[in-house]
């Protein structure tokens, strides 16, 4: 099957600016690129989903080109968002870069035949002068037009929209024209939450056309955004965020991350993480979904993880689960600094990590919904031993969520 057709069977591909364009490209081998700003030193499985596609595309023969935003994060994208992103410094962009390199060679390949490549947008606009941008670029944008686009409706609303902000629509677009120029780039691919700044790019391709006298091929491209029921972004639980890197999650709270998946976004990411035909894990969703969510978990823990961490997370969520009997060798744990007259279970909830807050922790007791060792606890003050957490202490919160806290 074309790469155009799997896209299309697989319901990845959500808009283009010309399907026509984008199909006859894809007939050939082409160059195409997406990006990624780096606000944090790695990524959740919700930042992956054009990650995934990519993966493809570099499957399918075509080149790989992950833009890397130095210069954009430094302004932070204002799409859906109702505050200003924090600035960082350039020793945090620095930092972040390396955490999102190491997280996308998950996905991709950096040498051997067809290397995907990794450029970053600071080396371009570094020492490029305000007022030639503006003469360049900027005279190209309508401000009125700019300001009907959704990425600003909700700073607008919020009546905090920056000047500062607006110049990153112009940047982004300003990307797309130099790598077309400098690695014959045609296709840029994004979350629909990227839509207003693809159309920006591939305008401003097309307005440079016309002055210039050339024939530059650029097309955009997105995929549904992975959201849940409520309308969120899927790639974190209510124990956080469910991140690529091994270091930051271990690999059963990854499992049962994925795991936890609802209902209604096990289809889509059957169709992003795994080559499953999607004809059997429609049919397998529709008669089995807690089966379908296994397989789901498993599957991914072992494409991000490896097999390994994928059979001992499988097996650990088997031993905790099966016939709700709780072995505490095969739980999760966590270990904590606790004095020898002990410490408030709040502080101990919250220190192993295992709630957000002490507030959380607060309010779970009071709702019957957290236990030690099968004891539901009711009294939020209670204090735990240090000798008690010798051994360890399994803690369950809610149905599913197990932990087991011992002293260091």
């Amino acid at each position: 099957m074309s790469l155009f057709n799997t896209l299309k069977e697989r319901n990845l591909l959500y808009q283009t600016t010309d399907e026509a364009a984008l199909k006859k490209l894809l007939d050939g081998k082409i160059t195409v690129y997406t990006g990624t700003d780096p606000t944090a030193d790695s990524l959740h499985i919700g930042h992956c989903v054009p990650c995934t596609i990519m993966r493809r595309f570099q499957q399918a023969g075509h080149k790989v080109i992950i833009l890397v935003g130095g210069a954009t994060a430094a302004i932070g994208d204002p799409s859906g968002k109702t505050d200003m992103r924090p600035m960082l410094t350039g020793q945090q962009l620095e930092h972040n870069i390396e955490g999102i390199k190491r997280a996308y060679s998950k996905f991709l390949r950096f040498d051997g035949d067809n290397p995907a490549i990794i450029v970053n947008n600071a080396d371009w606009f570094k020492g490029y002068d305000y007022v030639n941008f503006m003469r360049d670029v900027g005279v190209h944008f309508n401000v009125n037009q700019m300001l009907s686009n959704e990425i600003y409706s909700k700073r607008i609303e919020e009546g905090g929209l920056t000047f500062f902000e607006m110049g990153y629509m112009l940047m982004q677009a300003y990307d797309f024209v130099h790598l077309n120029k400098a690695y014959g780039c045609n296709l840029q691919w994004g979350g629909a939450d990227q839509w207003g700044n693809i159309v920006a790019g591939t305008e401003l391709g097309r307005k440079l056309n016309f002055v210039d006298g050339k024939n530059r091929v650029m097309v955009g491209a997105t995929n549904p955004l992975l959201l849940t029921p409520e309308g969120k972004k899927m790639g974190k639980t209510e124990k956080g965020a469910i991140w690529i890197d091994t270091d930051k999650i271990s690999a059963y709270d990854f499992y049962q991350g994925i795991y936890q998946t609802p209902d209604a976004c096990v289809e889509m990411m059957f169709a992003l993480f795994t080559d499953d035909p999607m004809e059997e894990v429609r049919n397998l969703i529709k008669t089995d979904i807690v089966g379908a969510k296994k397989r789901l978990a498993y599957e991914i823990t072992k494409f991000i993880r490896g097999q390994k961490d994928a059979d001992e997370a499988s097996q650990m969520s088997a031993n905790l689960f099966a016939n709700q009997t709780i072995d505490k060798s095969n739980a999760p744990t966590a270990h904590i600094e606790i004095a020898e007259g002990g410490m408030g279970v709040l502080d101990v909830l919250l220190n192993a990590k295992f709630v957000s807050s002490k507030g959380e922790a607060r309010r779970l007791i009071e709702q019957k919904g957290i236990s030690m060792d099968g004891e539901v606890i009711s009294d939020p003050t209670l204090n735990i031993l240090k000798s008690q957490l010798k051994d360890g202490i399994l803690f369950k919160k809610g149905k599913k969520n197990y932990l087991l806290i011992k002293s260091k």
